[in-house]
């Protein structure tokens, strides 16, 4: 595995450099795209970097550097959520996959109560819902016109999930889609 997770700390010494992170890159995936200083300030405060269901970590590449954030979510949960932004000049370089491999390892690796990892992502995402895929994971739902974007209308919400058990033993376990007939 060529990244690392490095916590960070959102409320001390890692603050400023978060802010300016989500604030210089546009997110055209994420439901607000652009984030203002306002905001980010505004999410710390909240705990939405760091408190008992939240935690945030910088995506560390050997050579490359800094080169995103992951931020956990539903951490009081047996099936926590994340949140990766790629910093612009790293996309499309094919690095979701190592950086999913290590946010998977992360969890299953640290929080033994953990059964399931979710993540969604807008239909149109294709590279992230190839980087699941690739990653072992499961499209579990899509969710027709359930993701809002702004001055558009809604597209579809794509959920998938890796099991425990899964990433454990290397496979992937599917199931069938239409288990019912009218």
């Amino acid at each position: 595995m060529t990244v690392s997770l490095q916590r960070l700390d959102p409320v001390g010494a890692d603050r400023t450099a978060l802010v300016d992170f989500m604030t210089r890159n546009a997110f055209p995936f994420h439901v607000r795209p652009r984030l203002t200083a306002a905001d980010v300030e505004h999410a710390i405060a909240d705990g939405a970097y760091r408190d008992e269901d939240h935690d945030t970590y910088w995506v560390e590449h050997p050579d490359l550097g800094r080169i995103g954030v992951l931020r956990l979510e539903d951490l009081t949960d047996a099936a926590p959520l994340f949140d990766l932004r790629l910093d612009a000049p790293f996309r499309g370089r094919g690095l979701g996959v190592e950086v999913l491999r290590a946010a998977t390892d992360h969890v299953f690796g640290t929080m033994p109560e953990v059964h399931r990892f979710e993540g969604q992502t807008r239909e149109d995402n294709i590279a992230m819902r190839r980087t699941f895929l690739r990653c072992g994971w499961v499209k579990e739902a899509h969710y027709r016109e359930g993701w809002p974007v702004e001055g558009a209308a809604p597209v579809a919400s794509v959920a998938y999930a890796v099991l425990r058990r899964d990433w454990q033993s290397g496979t992937t376990t599917t199931f069938v889609w239409e288990d019912l007939t009218v």
